[in-house]
C-alpha cells in the first residue's frame, strides 16, 4: 500500500492488460486488445463492436429506464420477423370486450336473487297471477305410507294458490290435526271441528275458519276427536258421502278444496276419496313409499267402480328429492315411467326451512318464500293450477 492511495497487487496490476503503470490499479475498465482509449475502430481481424441496439427477444423482461445490455457477437443481430397481419382479429381501434362478462344471472349476488324470488311468491300486489279452474277443484291428498309429504303438501299447495288469486279451502281429515297446525288454526278439544260435520251434521260454514294472514284462505281444522270418528262411522247411514254432502253444501264459491288424509285407508280416506274428484299422491322418492302404491291405486279403482265413477289420480308429487343419491333417481325414473304426464315436472327437494315452518305456525311460502322449498312448492302449484286450466277451462 503506497502513501499516494494505490497498492500493488500481482492478480490485478494493469500489467495483465497491458496498459497503464504496472504498480497502480486503473479505476477505469481497462480496453481488450485491439481497442483504443479513443473509440477507434480496431485492426483488421478484432472483435467488431455493434453497429446498432439489439433487439430485446419477444418475452424478455426490462427494467424500465435501464437499457439492455448489449450484444457482443460478432456484426448485427438481425430483427426477429414480424408476425404476419390476421385479417381475422379485431382492429386495434375497437373497444376491448370480456369473454367472461357475467349475465344478470351471475352478477346479481344470491341474496338479490333469493329476494327476487321471495316477492314473487308472495306475490304483495294481490294480483291473480295463477290461473283460476271454471269450477271447483276438489282434490285428495291422499298415500297410506306415512311420513311421504301428505300435510306439507296440501297446506304449501293451498297457500301457494290462495296467495296468488285462488279461493281455497283445505279440509283437515287427519286426527293428529297437522294441517291445522301448519296453518295456524286453533284446534284443541271443544273448537269445532270436521268431526261435527261428519257425525253431527254440521254445516261447513260453522266449522271452517279463516287462515290470519292469507286472504281467500279457509280451514276446517281437526281435533282428537276424529281419532274415534272411524268406530262410529261404521253405524252411520250413508257413511261414505257425508263429507261430500257438506262439502257440496258448501255455499262460498271456492277454486279448490285439499282435503289431508290420514295415514290409511279407513273410512276417512273412503270419504275423502267419495267427496274429491281428483286424487293428488304424493311420493317420496324412497323404496318404501313405491311398495304401499299398487295397494292405494287398487283402493281408487275400487271406490270409482262402487261409489264415485269420476274420480281420477290426476297428479303424482314427488317429495324429499335427494339429488345426492342413485335411489332417488331411480325412484324418480320409476314414478315416471309409469305414470307419465300425472307425475308433475317440478319436484320438492329435502329443505329443512320446510320442516322448520310448522314449529312457527306457518307454511313455508310465509317463513321463508325464497327458500329452495318454497320455490319448488310454488313452481309445483303454478302447475296444477295450468293442468286444471287446460282440462277444465279458465273462470274469468
Amino acid at each position: 500500500m503506497h502513501d499516494n492511495g494505490s497498492y500493488e497487487d500481482p492478480r490485478l496490476t494493469g500489467e495483465r492488460h497491458g496498459v497503464g503503470d504496472p504498480t497502480l490499479v486503473s479505476r477505469e475498465t481497462a480496453y481488450p486488445p485491439g481497442w483504443s482509449e479513443g473509440g477507434t475502430a480496431p485492426v483488421s481481424g478484432a472483435l467488431q463492436p455493434p453497429t446498432t441496439a439489439p433487439v430485446p427477444m419477444p418475452g424478455t423482461p426490462t427494467l424500465a429506464g435501464v437499457p439492455p445490455v448489449a450484444d457482443t457477437s460478432v456484426g448485427t443481430a438481425p430483427p426477429p420477423e414480424q408476425p404476419a397481419p390476421n385479417p381475422t382479429s379485431p382492429a386495434a381501434d375497437e373497444p376491448y370486450v370480456s369473454r367472461e362478462t357475467p349475465n344478470r344471472e351471475e352478477d346479481d349476488p344470491p341474496l338479490a336473487m333469493e329476494a327476487l324470488r321471495a316477492v314473487q311468491i308472495l306475490n304483495p300486489s294481490g294480483e291473480v297471477t295463477m290461473p283460476r279452474p271454471d269450477r271447483p277443484r276438489v282434490m285428495c291428498v291422499a298415500n297410506q305410507k306415512g311420513g311421504v309429504g301428505k300435510t306439507t303438501t296440501t297446506v304449501n299447495l293451498a297457500v301457494a294458490l290462495a296467495l296468488h288469486g285462488n279461493r281455497v279451502m283445505v279440509v283437515d281429515l287427519d286426527p293428529q290435526g297437522n294441517a291445522s297446525t301448519g296453518l295456524n288454526v286453533p284446534h284443541h278439544a271443544g273448537v269445532p271441528d270436521v268431526y261435527d260435520c261428519l257425525i253431527d251434521n254440521v254445516p261447513l260454514t260453522e266449522v271452517a275458519q279463516p287462515v290470519e294472514g292469507i286472504p281467500d284462505l279457509w280451514c276446517v281444522p281437526a281435533t282428537i276427536d276424529l281419532a274415534g270418528a272411524e268406530i262410529e262411522l261404521v253405524s252411520v247411514v250413508a257413511r261414505e258421502s257425508r263429507l261430500s254432502r257438506a262439502i257440496t253444501a258448501y255455499p262460498v264459491e271456492l277454486d279448490y278444496v285439499f282435503i289431508d288424509c290420514p295415514p290409511s285407508l279407513g273410512l276417512l280416506t273412503v270419504n275423502a276419496l267419495v267427496a274429491a274428484q281428483e286424487v293428488l299422491i304424493p311420493i317420496q322418492c324412497e323404496y318404501y313409499a313405491l311398495e304401499g302404491l299398487n295397494q292405494l291405486i287398487n283402493n281408487i279403482n275400487l271406490v270409482r267402480q262402487h261409489l264415485n265413477p269420476t274420480l281420477d289420480v290426476s297428479t303424482i308429487l314427488l317429495t324429499m328429492y335427494d339429488r345426492r343419491t342413485r335411489l332417488a333417481d331411480a325412484v324418480e325414473q320409476d314414478v315416471r315411467n309409469h305414470f307419465g304426464d300425472k307425475v308433475l315436472q317440478s319436484v320438492i327437494p329435502r329443505n329443512v326451512r320446510v320442516s322448520e315452518a310448522p314449529s312457527y305456525g306457518q307454511s313455508v311460502m310465509t317463513y321463508d318464500p325464497g327458500s329452495r322449498g318454497a320455490t319448488s312448492y310454488f313452481e309445483a302449484a303454478q302447475e296444477i293450477a295450468e293442468r286444471g286450466v287446460a282440462r277444465l277451462g279458465r273462470n274469468v
